[in-house]
């Protein structure tokens, strides 16, 4: 693993992708890498709503939740200190309106992952709505065609593998600094 490095950073990094990609983990390795706080805006929610992800779903419906998802990353991304990592679900980067906050006010950073890997992370975790009681398999290869295009418009792409965290976090370090270089040069 490489030692704790100063990268320069002026704005918040949120995670996107898929469930599964490593958000979350490799999220909450970088920021401890880089020094800075680490949120999870699901969990936000969760403290918002005083209930879990999974529960607003079935009692509200999707549209709902994204709009307060919506409101929880801003509230995330505008509220200090702005240098952090957030890790949003799967979902908020698909929405325009989600899209549109962090890619004016954050670095984003999409974690790509094969159905493989998303489907052997996924299969045996009870907290993700869009997987209870179906066909993960099949469901995640959906979201792959429909979501891939999208997130492929976050600054920077990562692609996870089956591997150690911290090959992860390496490649992800690797890349913002290729990121910040490339912006030095323009």
């Amino acid at each position: 693993m490489r030692n704790k490095k100063q990268i320069n950073l002026t704005k918040p990094i949120v995670m996107v992708g898929l469930m599964g990609a490593g958000k979350t983990s490799v999220g909450r390795a970088l920021a401890r890498n880089l020094g800075i706080p680490f949120v999870d805006s699901d969990k936000e929610i969760e403290k918002a709503a005083g209930c879990s992800v999974v529960d607003i779903f079935s009692m509200y419906g999707e549209q709902e939740f994204r709009r307060v998802e919506e409101k929880v990353i801003e509230r995330i991304i505008d509220t200090p200190p702005m240098v952090k990592v957030i890790s949003t679900g799967e979902g908020a980067f698909i929405t325009p309106a989600v899209r549109q906050i962090v890619l004016e006010k954050a670095l984003t950073i999409w974690l790509k992952a094969d159905l493989e890997l998303l489907v052997k992370r996924t299969n045996f975790r009870h907290t993700r709505p869009q997987l209870l009681n179906t066909d993960s398999r099949q469901i995640l290869a959906q979201l792959i065609n429909e979501r891939y295009d999208t997130y492929a418009k976050a600054d920077i792409m990562v692609e996870t593998r089956d591997e150690n965290i911290h090959k992860t976090l390496n490649k992800v370090l690797n890349a913002i600094e290729q990121h910040n270089n490339k912006g030095e040069t323009k």
